[in-house]
């Protein structure tokens, strides 16, 4: 029995992580077991249905997409899906036009933001602010 091909991609942003799981299907999208047309909130859909809708309806109709979810905010949260989906239908794919479709409508969805919170230091409530001294 030959191995079924399945496809796993991931996403970051911020402190959110997604992992997309990819097999040949009927256009399932899920997020957390949840299908994308009922997720909420909306702004947050809304998001995560850029890089279907840029792609078109016949290169993902034909495939299940699970994704699962951790970590950051619900935006957050929502833009490491999109990565993840987007990277998902390049590497399945392998179009060199899906990835100029995808660059000229928004880079981030392929390549992430690599800012990250900067480290507390001693001396001070967070990273750079320091304990006030008045000497009076």
């Amino acid at each position: 029995m030959p191995a079924k091909k399945v496809l796993v991609v991931s996403g970051k942003r911020k402190t959110a992580v997604a992992k997309a799981f990819v097999r040949p299907g009927v256009g399932r999208v899920r997020i957390n077991m949840v299908p994308v047309e009922i997720f909420e909130p909306e702004i947050a859909r809304e998001k995560i249905m850029e890089p279907l809708i840029q792609a078109g309806e016949e290169v993902w109709k034909q495939l299940d997409i699970d994704v699962k979810t951790s970590g950051g905010g619900f935006m957050g949260q929502a833009e490491a899906v999109r990565m993840a989906l987007a990277n998902a239908l390049l590497k399945w794919t392998k179009s060199a036009h899906l990835r100029t479709v995808f660059i000229e409508y928004d880079r981030t969805m392929i390549a992430g933001d690599p800012r990250r919170k900067e480290p507390k230091k001693f001396g001070g409530p967070g990273a750079r602010a320091k304990e006030q001294k008045s000497y009076r």
